[in-house]
């Protein structure tokens, strides 16, 4: 991978990371079209330094809100902070649950397998779609929502379905108010984000010494700068209730990437 590649990368994950069209569905997508041959552990860790930078970009942007959930959580209080301070927490039980379970399984998605992130993608355009179409309310996020919300959450961490768009899209069904479920998604992937990264630096999984780190940093910029852009952009889009265009556009990626991946075979 050179650093032209890298940067486009880049940008593709801070875009899509908050954009309803998975981020991880368009790197393979991508990875394939810029003919990408790095081996499974060395593409995951290259995906996972782009995800990082999208979560420090996610922090820039709710740096006020986190600072409420961190002093909502020493407060010891049951106020409101607090509780939405739990209900992250709560939200963040499925996805290490089942990622800890399925870790493995999972790693073997991320070297290209095109097939399966167009089913994805297609999934995906469905949520999108029920969504947009559901009726707005002033309804916050509860105890019981923020469990259903991780484990869309969770099932997300399949290339192909978006994460915002999985837990967005369950929130607004669920009759979350939709600026509050974009919110809320925003914030509870964050603590996952730099959990997994420690844990897995910290057991060897991801090797940085393998990869280019001049590749990486480039990488990690442009997903950085990418990120504070889409990350306001689609807190407005949710609120205006556009969801429809970006279910259109999961659906035809998602087509041509079967129809491509079929048609080779």
């Amino acid at each position: 991978m050179n650093y032209i590649e890298a940067i486009i990368l880049g940008i593709i994950q801070g875009l899509t990371e908050f954009l309803p069209v998975s981020s991880s569905g368009h790197l393979e997508l991508a990875k394939a079209i810029l003919g990408d041959d790095s081996l499974a552990q060395e593409s995951l860790t290259f995906t996972v330094v782009l995800h990082f930078a999208t979560a420090l970009s996610t922090i820039v942007v709710f740096k006020n809100d986190i600072f409420q959930i961190l002093r909502g959580l020493f407060q010891f209080k049951w106020n409101e902070e607090f509780q939405f301070s739990l209900k992250i927490v709560a939200s963040m039980i499925p996805a290490v649950v089942i990622g800890l379970i399925f870790e493995k399984e999972f790693e073997q998605f991320f070297g290209g397998e095109i097939l399966l992130v167009g089913f994805m993608l297609i999934i995906t355009s469905l949520l999108l779609l029920f969504a947009d179409k559901a009726q707005s309310t002033t309804k916050k996020v509860s105890f019981f929502s923020a469990i259903v919300i991780g484990i869309s959450q969770a099932l997300a961490i399949l290339p192909g379905i978006s994460r915002s768009g999985a837990t967005i899209s369950t929130a607004v069904l669920l009759g979350v108010d939709r600026t509050q479920a974009a919110r809320f998604s925003f914030l509870m992937v964050v603590p996952l984000i730099f959990g997994k990264i420690g844990r897995d630096i910290f057991v060897g999984s991801i090797n940085f010494q393998n990869a280019e780190i001049g590749v990486l940093g480039v990488g990690f910029i442009a997903s950085f700068i990418a990120g504070l852009f889409a990350c306001k952009w689609m807190i407005a889009i949710v609120k205006k209730s556009k969801l429809s265009y970006f279910s259109l556009y999961c659906f035809v990626v998602g087509v041509i990437a079967i129809a491509v991946t079929l048609s080779t075979k």
